[in-house]
């Protein structure tokens, strides 16, 4: 089940508020302009699975969001290192607080991802579970932590002219807790 916590940016420690329920979840996002659903998925995915596996066993799911959203660009996430490392795997890095010209969707499909949203004052930070659905506006502050050793299957959906998400200048993802493994 997803969790949203929701900070005052000068409290990254303490919560103003967590949410475990999927109705009290959708109605904090949508009062800061945030759509989140949860999609009834019948496909399932591991995480670690390959991109052509997982567009082959979710994409009639994903015709649909592209086609109403205009969102034409898919980036697959899939990455599974929660076994023990091998030397070659490296501790993902910090995130960083980005920012992207055009609206995009994430949608989770296997083991966990911590995406936050900047909104104003506030840190939103979704612990997206399978099959949330969140929406990033365009123009919106956020970042997306996998945790030290990831262990998530998303898909981000975009623009097809969009460019890639940038860095915003702000350091403010470094003072908020991070995706514990």
């Amino acid at each position: 089940m997803s969790r949203l916590s929701v900070h005052h940016q000068s409290s990254p420690e303490i919560p103003n508020k967590v949410l475990g329920h999927a109705e009290d979840i959708t109605s904090t996002l949508a009062a800061a302009g945030i759509d989140f659903r949860i999609l009834p998925l019948e496909a399932r995915v591991q995480a670690g699975t390959t991109q052509e596996e997982i567009l082959a066993a979710v994409g009639d799911s994903l015709a649909p969001l592209q086609r109403d959203h205009d969102l034409s660009q898919v980036e697959v996430i899939s990455i599974d290192q929660r076994r023990w490392p091998k030397e070659s795997d490296k501790p993902a890095p910090a995130p960083q607080e980005q920012v992207a010209d055009g609206a995009q969707l994430y949608l989770f499909l296997a083991g966990q991802g911590l995406l936050s949203l900047h909104v104003d004052d506030y840190v939103y930070a979704l612990f997206g579970e399978p099959n949330a659905l969140i929406s990033v506006p365009a123009g919106t502050r956020h970042w997306f932590d996998l945790g030290e050793f990831p262990h998530c299957a998303a898909i981000r959906l975009s623009a097809a002219n969009a460019a890639q998400p940038r860095p915003s200048g702000d350091t403010i993802a470094a003072a908020f807790p991070r995706l514990e493994d």
